[in-house]
């Protein structure tokens, strides 16, 4: 579960809705995961760990249905079988989607924290078999495409979830979403100022109002969009280095181990 990879806008013929699979081989730890957009988790094999400052600690297991709420930023722990690998899909919504069905959401409200659907006696795997089956249906008119997958989160509301939509304009999102628009490019704080139309002091001073320094929202976007790649694509890990801005491979190696305590390539392979 890696929110970090770039969504389809909501002009395009999928609503901005998309899903992504996700693998892993190793048992690994992921903490400060932020997570932008509205995401649904649906856990195929293995389970899953949550500690979240507002809910506290969550197992999610095979069958299960995790909602986490744009904004969130919590630790995650992904526990494969004993030879099997940890599988998912992953699900992100915009925030104009979710607006049209939680239109009470705001920014200020209490947040909602991470919520579990259990797989019985709900089945939320329904849910993703619906989505998919929309999704890949290319004869569907933009309007009933959209009117069902909106049909997942009219569902969620009917079972008691609450969802509510980041603020776009916080400093924390809106640094992570230029970051990401280029992450192969050398970012220093003078050229995010510059972009923000501050001077780099004001720019400073902005960013700390969300708790974290340029660097480290620079390290930490860069690492887990390296994360997200590693779990959802086969694209070779010195590629993913490249495209995640490091300048080498045992670079992005050396920090992944550092932040996550396993290397890239326990991802996709079981750790000796």
């Amino acid at each position: 579960m890696t929110p970090p990879v770039p969504v389809p806008s909501p002009d395009t013929p999928n609503h901005g809705v998309r899903v992504l699979p996700i693998t892993q081989a190793t048992a690994a730890t992921f903490p400060d995961l932020f997570i932008q957009l509205t995401f649904l988790c649906f856990v195929r094999t293995g389970s899953k760990r949550i500690l979240c400052p507002l809910t506290g600690e969550m197992i999610a297991n095979e069958g299960d249905l995790i909602v986490f709420p744009s904004g969130s930023v919590v630790t995650l722990e992904n526990r494969p079988l004993i030879n099997a690998t940890y599988r998912a899909d992953g699900v992100y919504f915009p925030h104009d989607m979710v607006r049209m069905i939680f239109p009470e959401s705001r920014v200020d409200s209490e947040p909602p924290g991470i919520q579990i659907i259990r797989a019985d006696p709900l089945r939320p795997l329904e849910l993703l078999t619906l989505i998919e089956e929309t999704l890949g249906n290319a004869t569907l008119p933009p309007p009933i495409r959209q009117h069902r997958l909106l049909e997942p989160l009219i569902w969620l509301r009917h079972h008691g979830i609450r969802l509510s939509v980041q603020d776009e304009d916080s400093p924390l999102a809106r640094l992570r979403s230029l970051i990401e628009s280029d992450l192969e490019r050398p970012w220093r704080a003078m050229d995010a100022a510059r972009h923000f139309a501050m001077s780099e002091p004001t720019f400073r001073r902005w960013l700390a109002r969300s708790g974290y320094s340029f660097a480290r929202v620079l390290h930490h976007t860069r690492l887990e969009n390296g994360l997200a790649l590693l779990q959802n694509t086969r694209t070779p890990i010195a590629q993913v280095a490249l495209e995640c801005g490091f300048k080498t491979p045992s670079h992005f190696s050396d920090s992944f181990k550092k932040r996550f305590g396993l290397k890239p390539t326990a991802i996709r392979s079981p750790a000796e």
